[in-house]
């Protein structure tokens, strides 16, 4: 494979799992070198061993904003916001207001701490690229999902405004739904049975490896024409310029 991307460092968000893992053996496939998060010493164990020491982790809380900082210190010419959560998944008058804070503390505050933290070693070099995970959530709304939905529509918003304020100084930022992928964020919408997507059979789902792949190219040359775009994994003509197979 390709090492495009060799001599760049790179920073995968709740990289134990899911999309993070598959993304973060796809950036190191192409030459970068990964660190990725994790909230627990077993997670991040576990994932440096599947992964066979193509990148290394650490614990981190990503709403931990003292322990995210000292992540990202070291200054990285990636940055890859994928850690999220589903929770809490209930309808608006049954949810908690402390719950429903903490969904956006993780899906958007914490990814704009990540962003800010990252930004000025990345304007200092001139160059650098943030990809933000989006979610068709954050367009259209799903029942049971206000805080999810909230939190990421907030992130397509920020992704517009980091490309607006910093897409001159060369700074590529994406958003990109990943569509319905078979993770544990998944395993947890099923068993809600609240909507249309959590009555979706466990075959319909893609697998990580798709998403993995096409952040991954995002952060290549190759994708400079769509910078700045909240983009769609389903769309066709991403799909081919990834190299996925048609849906």
């Amino acid at each position: 494979m390709s090492q495009i991307l060799s001599g760049r460092t790179a920073l995968v968000t709740g990289g134990a799992g899911g999309i993070g893992r598959a993304t973060s053996r796809a950036l190191a496939e192409m030459g970068a070198e990964v660190t990725f998060t994790a909230r627990s010493a077993e997670s991040l164990a576990a994932t440096e061993e599947a992964l066979e020491g193509m990148a290394k982790g650490v614990v981190c809380d990503i709403t931990d904003r003292a322990r995210l900082a000292e992540v990202l210190a070291p200054g990285f010419d990636i940055l890859i916001n994928n850690a999220a959560t589903i929770a809490p998944i209930g309808r608006i008058t049954d949810l908690d207001p402390q719950a429903f804070s903490a969904s956006i503390e993780t899906n958007l505050t914490a990814q704009f701490d990540a962003i800010r933290l990252a930004l000025p070693a990345m304007v200092a070099r001139g160059a650098g690229t943030i990809v933000n995970v989006s979610s068709g959530a954050a367009h259209r709304p799903q029942e049971g999902w206000s805080a999810y939905c909230a939190g990421k529509a907030g992130l397509a918003m920020l992704t517009k405004s980091v490309h607006l304020e910093y897409g001159a100084q060369g700074i590529r930022t994406f958003g990109i739904a990943p569509g319905v992928v078979d993770t544990a964020m998944q395993a947890a919408i099923r068993a809600s049975g609240i909507n249309p997507v959590s009555r979706l059979s466990r075959d319909d789902l893609a697998p990580p490896e798709h998403p993995g792949q096409a952040i991954a190219w995002l952060c290549t040359p190759d994708a400079n024409a769509l910078i700045g775009q909240e983009l769609d994994i389903r769309d066709p003509n991403l799909r081919d310029a990834v190299g996925l197979p048609p849906l």
